[in-house]
Formats: structure tokens, sequence, C-alpha cells
């Protein structure tokens, strides 16, 4: 069974300060991106990596994705997250795909396999973890009208795994019916696919403002610690 990881980097940085796309920010060193791509990389069993990002942006992630034998395309994405992922699905040759944010530069190893099998297991997958504040819900003026159950609710990650006929065929609907999602698992609810959480870690932030990056950069030296 061959599996592709979709990594979508087309990230603009404004909310990181940055006046270049966000994956290209360099943490301790080296990429954001260059994290994420070496994580699947790595992993044994992702045999193709497919990258999508905006097409000012190719010739950047192909200098840093020439590092890595496994990426076997660097796409041009859309006006949207949905069409940027229909365009890496196009690309992608696994019967499973797993997609990935590309500014989630912390997955690990353990994330990457445990939804791999969780996918097989139950048909798709995402990873996630437990909410741990108090979540509430507010009216348009921003008063609050309820306290959501904290006990079944997720803060849903990536990546994401699907078998490739399955989220082609929903991505295929959700572009006939303009439906816009903020990820994979958002199409899937829509047209009934059930999606099963794979237990995540705290440290799989999405990176998106300086703070965050101050953040990875001890999650990092701590695990380096570890090794």
């Amino acid at each position: 069974m061959k599996i592709t990881a979709v990594i979508v980097a087309g990230g603009k940085g404004t909310r990181m300060g940055a006046e270049k796309n966000k994956v290209f920010i360099p943490i301790l060193g080296r990429e954001m991106l260059d994290y994420t791509i070496s994580a699947f990389e790595e992993n044994k069993n992702i045999n193709e990596i497919v990258i999508v990002t905006a097409n000012k942006d190719i010739e950047e992630c192909r200098h840093i994705a020439d590092r890595y034998s496994k990426v076997s395309f660097i796409t041009e994405g859309g006006a949207t997250r949905r069409i940027s992922v229909m365009a890496g699905l196009k690309k992608a040759s696994g019967d499973i795909v797993l997609i990935h944010d590309g500014a989630r530069a912390l997955v690990t190893q353990r994330e990457i396999d445990d939804v791999i099998k969780d996918c097989i297991k139950y048909g798709a997958a995402a990873v996630g973890v437990p909410c741990k504040d108090t979540l509430k819900t507010a009216d348009k003026d921003g008063f609050i009208q309820g306290t959501v159950d904290r006990e079944t609710t997720y803060l849903i990650q990536t990546p994401q795994a699907f078998y490739y006929n399955e989220i082609m065929r929903m991505h295929e609907r959700a572009d006939g019916d303009d439906f816009e999602a903020t990820d994979d698992c958002m199409i899937a609810e829509r047209y009934g696919k059930r999606v099963k959480i794979t237990a995540g870690s705290y440290d799989n932030i999405k990176l998106t403002t300086p703070e965050d990056m101050v953040i990875a950069e001890q999650i990092i030296i701590r695990r380096k610690k570890c090794e």
C-alpha cells in the first residue's frame, strides 16, 4: 500500500509579522518547512511527498525539497485551502493520503504512524487533543450564550488521513457545491464520512505568531536533550 503526504505550505505570514511565506522562517537555523518535510521523509510508512504552495514560492520550496528524496511534486495551490488541497491530491499517487499543514513543523513519528494505523482500521483519521480550556459560545455582540462540553471537545490538528479515492470524491463534490472548509475533516463531515480522532500531542502546534516560534524553539531544544 502506497502512502502520500500532501503538505499544504501556502501561509502568507501576516500574523507572524513576516513579509514572506511563514514556512520559510528559520527555527534554530532551519526553515520551518524543512522540519515539516523531514518528519515525513524520515517516516518508514511514507512513500511520497507532494508540496502545495503559491506560485511565487515554488522555487524557494524546491530549494528546500531538493534535500529530500521522497518529494515527487511541488504544485501551485489556489485561493482557498480546499482548492490547494485538491491541487495536491491531483498529484498524489498513494492509496492513502495524509494531508498536513506546512506550519505544523513539530509533528512526530508516533503521530504519523498512529494516524495511518487508525485510517487503515477506521477508514479515516485525524490527529487531535482534548481541549483543556473552558469553551463558550457567544452572540454577535460578544456576550456569552453557553458552555461547550469540554469532555467531548477536541482541538483537531494535522495530519489528517484518508483513503485517496474517498477524499478525492469528497473534494470533487465540495468543488461542485462551492463548499469551503477550514480542514478536510469538515469536508468529510459534510458528506457523511466518520473520522476517528488519533491521540496527538500538545506540541503539535500550528506556528502562526511570533510567540509560537519561541515555543517551537523550546520544544526542539527539549527534544534534542532527550535524544
